[in-house]
């Protein structure tokens, strides 16, 4: 079980990163080492099942985009496979040794940092498409989604991962950024569904209040972090988030690890 302490702090953790290219699980995990809480398979769940709250901010940010395009859904559909595939595929692998692992989280947000500032670099020179969500082709789903499917590594973002597969595609950041925004409701139902049922058991067991504490506290920090990036990407680009993901990395490893 986690203290109250514990249980706000690992929340707002997860409300406010989630949607940022700087990885929610990264987060989590650096900030369970900080506050020494232990990598119990309940807190690994705990850590999954609150995404709910950050889907349902994007539920009540964006329902009417959602229920307004048939097509859009389709196309986010399109771009859930590759992850679906990985995720079912490899979940064993996911929950038993990446999720908890310091070291592969470091490395993750350090290199993905580096991607990060490399790939804006790159992309000054690149002509960008200002596209509505449903203009988006079944290619350009296809691709942004298999972006995605690299995040079930600890430190890699699945915001980063999504928007970067976006921007490469040619979108714009606004573009990019609301795609990746609208692709994390299957993927993450998907994730917190799976871990659910695999984790039932023990869920029913004890821990449902605090899991529920926890998915409310993650649905408030999220529409707060939503709001910040949506008015964020009109102004700037992304390399302020690559240089934190590498400061954040390299004191990590040196004062922490």
């Amino acid at each position: 079980m986690l203290s109250f302490l514990h249980t706000v702090v690992l929340s707002l953790t997860e409300g406010l990163t989630e949607f940022l290219p700087i990885s929610s699980t990264g987060h989590m995990i650096l900030a369970g080492k900080l506050l020494g809480i232990p990598e119990t398979d309940f807190v690994k769940t705990f850590e999954i099942v609150i995404q709910l709250g950050a889907i349902m901010a994007i539920v009540v940010l964006y329902f009417k985009k959602f229920l307004s395009s048939f097509n859009l859904i389709k196309k986010l559909l399109v771009a859930f496979i590759p992850t679906a595939i990985v995720g079912f595929t490899l979940y064993p692998l996911i929950k038993g040794v990446l999720l908890g692992s310091s070291a592969i989280t470091l490395n993750a947000l350090f290199w993905g940092g580096a991607a990060i500032i490399a790939i804006e670099w790159f992309l000054r020179r690149k002509k960008t498409e200002a596209k509505k969500e449903s203009q988006i082709t079944y290619r350009q789903a296809l691709i942004i989604g298999t972006f995605q499917s690299l995040s079930v590594i600890p430190g890699v973002s699945r915001a980063a991962a999504t928007i970067i597969g976006g921007l490469l595609t040619g979108l714009n950041r606004e573009t990019a950024t609301e795609f990746s925004f609208l692709l994390a409701v299957p993927t993450m139902i998907a994730a917190t569904g799976l871990d659910v049922w695999k984790s039932r058991h023990m869920i029913a067991s004890g821990g449902v209040i605090t899991l529920f504490g926890g998915t409310v506290l993650a649905f408030f920090f999220a529409i707060l972090a939503v709001k910040f990036l949506v008015n964020y990407v009109k102004r700037h680009d992304f390399t302020a988030f690559g240089v934190y993901r590498v400061i954040l990395s390299v004191l990590f490893y040196l004062f922490v690890k």
